[in-house]
């Protein structure tokens, strides 16, 4: 591959301008960011890379084009590139909900332009070229999107991209990457940002300093509410039908969960709660997330 256009330098961009500037997968790696405050930080940071100030000063030269950004900002980049676009571009993308971007891919990108989406399963909840890593994406999923418009030989390309970048590659439908993440992804998010939400409306209705004495699950929670809410709203709004099917389902359980508490079902509530240990065993068992503090906890 010759060379890469990098599209917003945030967590996951700067972990690819590092990743493909360590494994030396293209010869020439271009950026392009719109937020001051990251080019300072990319060149306090020495990235390796050429910034870019206007994205047609990169797309001739460039054969990959990979979207970094918040989906809200498809396609406002979508219309600016679409005149410098070439058969020999090869677009794709890190975003977490697929059905409403390829959506708005499909109704602004220039016609007879193929752009083949991504889903690294690879993320912090902090953000910003400083907490890139170049081996953020190593051992983890990469989602690939396959619809009756996919050009093969980009797909193709793409999952031999993502391998050498370190990743293990499933390729899927939008629909059935939307409804598997809208539970494993988008709803425990929610849930995160609503227990948090609940802890402070506590606190500041009984003046405790209740945040003083949170324990494990508070704490853990809490990580993950600190995740980029710009990014977060796009995938919320984005993927607004099964996220709300999730919460439905959610909501469902929780009462049943409240309906045996408050009659003291012994049974039914066990049943429950060794029913969700599994999820726990097999999650450890496929070695997901590893990396994490305290993984396992044997």
């Amino acid at each position: 591959m010759k060379n890469v256009l990098i599209i917003g330098c945030g967590l996951l961009g700067s972990s690819l301008l590092r990743r493909i500037s360590k494994k030396k997968l293209a010869k020439k790696i271009f950026v392009y960011e719109k937020s001051k405050k990251n080019i300072t930080k990319i060149k306090r940071l020495k990235l390796p890379g050429v910034l870019v100030k206007k994205l047609h000063d990169a797309l001739p030269q460039s054969e990959l084009i990979i979207f970094c950004t918040p989906m809200s900002e498809y396609k406002k980049i979508i219309l600016k590139i679409n005149n410098y676009l070439t058969p020999k571009h090869i677009i794709t993308d890190v975003g977490s909900s697929k059905l409403k971007s390829i959506e708005i891919i499909k109704k602004n990108l220039k016609k007879n332009f193929f752009w083949t989406s991504s889903h690294p399963i690879a993320g912090s909840e902090v953000s910003g070229p400083e907490h890139g890593k170049q081996d953020l994406f190593e051992n983890k999923w990469c989602v690939l999107i396959k619809d009756n418009q996919t050009n093969l030989k980009h797909l193709k390309f793409l999952s031999s991209f993502w391998k050498k970048v370190g990743s293990k590659v499933v390729v899927m439908s939008p629909e059935k990457h939307d409804k598997i993440f809208s539970i494993t992804s988008h709803l425990p998010h929610l849930v995160a940002y609503n227990l948090v939400k609940s802890a402070q409306d506590f606190e500041k209705k009984r003046k405790y300093d209740l945040i003083k004495y949170s324990a494990g699950g508070l704490r853990d929670f809490s990580r993950i509410a600190a995740s980029n809410e710009i990014m977060w709203r796009d995938i919320f709004f984005n993927n607004k039908q099964n996220i709300s099917r999730a919460i439905d389902l959610f909501i469902k359980n929780l009462k049943s969960f409240k309906k045996d508490i408050n009659s003291e079902n012994n049974k039914s509530i066990l049943k429950k709660l060794i029913q969700t240990k599994k999820v726990r065993s097999k999650i450890i068992k496929l070695k997901q997330d590893i990396n994490k503090p305290d993984f396992g906890r044997s």
